[in-house]
């Protein structure tokens, strides 16, 4: 174990939540904002940044958030402190998803600094897999992965596998068909200069073979999209955890950048494929009810190319200013 000694300043937390910026979200929609008081640091749920189509409820706003909440603690234990994390701090003030308070000091162990260093190269691959089965001891790193952050990834076997990836394909054609649909998937498509979005190089081609329903975000643009044979027996793996509140939402998104990191370490290549957890209907139906679990995540896994990570906001558009005020809790994040 190594020991960094770096000084706590705002500057090494800046640097931290700057880290915290990589991780996933819906479309690269990155829906979050922080704001650094001392050693703490405040991480709000950014309303403007909501898929009202898709995400209505905001569960996977909040998943999102969780995500980079998990990436902060683990960029700060990178830089030599534990923390811990308080969810919903202010009960009048829905937007505020966590408050992350450093602790103390702690050492750097082997895991964390191979986590960490995973941050800027995970990314989502929408591209076909090998056929190389994934060996079972790394599986059991994956499930030990989300157990870490209280949630349970399962993998799925042929029959339900087959059953998972027929009700992704039909919520995918529920999907196309809500009104503000196609309109929701052009804001966050295309090409051109932007910080956030899913450039057209990271769409994916086709399946050829009509198997898995990669999300067509090139379907309004003006170049066909290529066509491509995947894997026809994906590895597919589900996320469930015990309760379904917006605070069990937040610790989804928590193991799930845990699962997503520790794949990256393993040289694995992951693409969430969330339409069946779009549609309340389907998504009842991903899991036994006798179970009492709750699907929040639906991950293809296997071995891929390697591939660019998609753009990022700048720091001077997610980072809050300090004031002394923002205890109280009242209204909106502000930008002033």
């Amino acid at each position: 174990m190594i020991v960094t000694g770096v000084a706590l300043t705002r500057a090494v937390i800046t640097d931290c939540v700057r880290s915290a910026t990589m991780a996933p979200s819906l479309h690269n929609s990155q829906p979050w904002l922080f704001r650094i008081h001392g050693s703490e640091v405040d991480v709000h749920a950014d309303p403007d940044r909501r898929l009202q189509v898709l995400d209505p409820d905001g569960r996977e706003q909040l998943i999102s958030v969780g995500a980079a909440v998990f990436t902060l603690r683990l960029a700060l234990r990178q830089a030599g402190y534990a923390s811990d994390v308080q969810l919903f701090p202010v009960p009048s003030d829905a937007d505020l998803v966590a408050r992350v308070r450093v602790t103390h000091a702690a050492a750097v162990t082997p895991t964390v600094a191979a986590l960490a260093a995973a941050i800027p190269l995970r990314h989502t691959n929408r591209w076909p897999f090998a056929g190389t089965l994934v060996p079972a001891d790394v599986l059991y790193e994956l499930r030990d992965a989300a157990r870490w952050e209280s949630a349970l990834l399962a993998e799925a076997g042929p029959d339900a596998r087959d059953a998972i990836l027929a009700m992704a394909r039909a919520a995918d054609r529920q999907l196309h068909a809500r009104p503000g649909y196609r309109a929701e998937l052009a804001r966050w498509a295309g090409g051109g200069i932007r910080h956030d979005g899913v450039p057209n190089w990271a769409v994916g081609p086709w399946d050829a073979l009509e198997t898995l329903p990669v999300r067509d975000f090139a379907e309004l643009a003006a170049v066909p999209r290529p066509s491509r044979k995947f894997e026809p027996y994906p590895e597919i793996f589900v996320l469930a955890t015990v309760g379904d509140r917006r605070s069990d939402w937040v610790r989804a998104g928590q193991a799930l950048q845990r699962v997503l990191l520790t794949a990256t370490v393993k040289g694995l290549a992951t693409t969430p494929i969330s339409q069946p957890v779009e549609v309340p209907a389907v998504r009842r139906l991903l899991i036994d009810a006798r179970s009492g679990l709750t699907v929040q995540m639906v991950l293809r896994v296997g071995y891929g190319r390697k591939l660019g990570r998609t753009p990022r906001r700048p720091l001077t558009d997610v980072l809050l200013p300090q004031r002394s005020e923002h205890r109280a809790g009242a209204g909106r994040p502000g930008r002033d």
